[in-house]
């Protein structure tokens, strides 16, 4: 993983990336089965896909 999960202690705030491990070495199967229910009940289901303007604006920085 590039960064060796630097990038998720950063996101979530860890002061470790070693307490970060669990998030790098979960099981991807289950985080898909998370994620839905973690949504408002209001939310447009599936994945977010990020317009062309978005992505040329990220490809920017």
């Amino acid at each position: 993983m590039p960064g060796g999960g630097f990038e998720i202690a950063l996101w979530l705030g860890h002061e470790s990336v070693a307490t970060t491990q669990i998030y790098v070495h979960a099981d991807l199967a289950l985080k898909e089965r998370a994620l839905p229910r973690t949504a408002p009940i209001t939310a447009v289901p599936g994945r977010y896909q990020p317009t062309d303007t978005i992505m040329a604006f990220l490809d920017h920085l």
